[in-house]
């Protein structure tokens, strides 16, 4: 392992659910010896200006990587964003939602998906990531507040955030070693989050699996509620009941933890103090 220290620019163009804390997972503890992250961000607007100023930011900051979490990674600012960080010469890792896929992808002459990113760019799409029921008549400061509390807990709860953890860490051993950078390029179904969960209870897997699936669902009604349906009467109820759907998500996300929690087997991966990736399960065990 290098001595190297990274440099790590998180820029947070608007949120999503992973935004808040995806530069604190790098550094749980605030004792790496290895990394120095910096965070920039446009606070809660999306708009082409507001995000070039912040991408502006970031770029004279001069990070060996860059990190940027948004919504819709395919809109007009976020993607002016990518090619400004892309022409700087600066790998760039993007966490978005569902979405965000035709950012990356597009349609070959036989009509399949295929990549459509350049060598020094990768990404995480994240489905169970879902938008938020950004309605007037519904959404408020507390309200705003409370979803994102819920997917914070799912996402972190059934193995989500553990993904993008365990890939992000392998980019900045990488980097250290002075190795090829292996950007990540996933779609982090439900499934895969299950994978890097860790459970060992097969129950507690399945409740993790329901969490996310019913995120996966919220996304498909807030997003109708918010941009399809016109009618008031309709769009209230519709973008109410996605955050009900989220607050049922999070229960589940709950169960599965603490049965993991019964069995003492929770699995925790924590960063040593030179950035080395640990695990333990047993609560009374060290970390190794």
């Amino acid at each position: 392992m290098s001595d190297k220290q990274v440099n790590l620019g998180v820029l947070k163009l608007g949120c999503i659910g992973t935004s808040p804390l995806i530069d604190l997972l790098l550094d749980e503890r605030a004792d790496r010896e290895d990394l120095d992250v910096r965070a920039f961000t446009s606070g809660a607007k999306l708009d082409a200006d507001s995000c070039a100023k912040t991408t502006e930011s970031i770029i004279a900051s001069k990070p060996d990587i860059a990190i940027l979490a948004c919504p819709n990674a395919a809109l007009p600012g976020p993607k002016a964003s990518r090619k400004a960080i892309e022409e700087a010469g600066i790998p760039l890792i993007t966490v978005s939602d569902g979405p965000s896929k035709k950012a990356y992808y597009k349609k070959d002459d036989e009509g399949k998906q295929v990549l459509n990113i350049s060598d020094n760019q990768g990404f995480f799409i994240l489905p169970t990531d879902p938008m938020i029921g950004a309605r007037r008549e519904f959404l408020d400061p507390s309200e705003m507040a409370l979803f994102n509390a819920e997917v914070i807990k799912v996402l972190a709860n059934c193995g989500v955030l553990r993904f993008i953890q365990n890939e992000l860490d392998a980019v900045i051993e990488a980097f250290k070693s002075g190795a090829e950078l292996p950007l990540p390029r996933a779609n982090v179904t439900a499934e895969k989050a299950i994978t890097a969960g860790g459970f060992s209870n097969p129950y507690a897997a399945a409740k993790a699996l329901g969490a996310l699936k019913i995120t996966e669902a919220v996304a498909g009604i807030t997003s109708k509620g918010c941009f399809v349906e016109q009618d008031a009467s309709k769009y209230i109820t519709m973008v109410a009941a996605g955050h009900e759907m989220l607050r049922k998500a999070a229960s589940l996300a709950d169960e599965a933890r603490e049965m993991e929690k019964s069995n003492d087997s929770v699995l925790r991966t924590p960063h040593g103090a030179s950035g080395e990736a640990m695990s333990k399960t047993k609560l009374g065990d060290k970390p190794s």
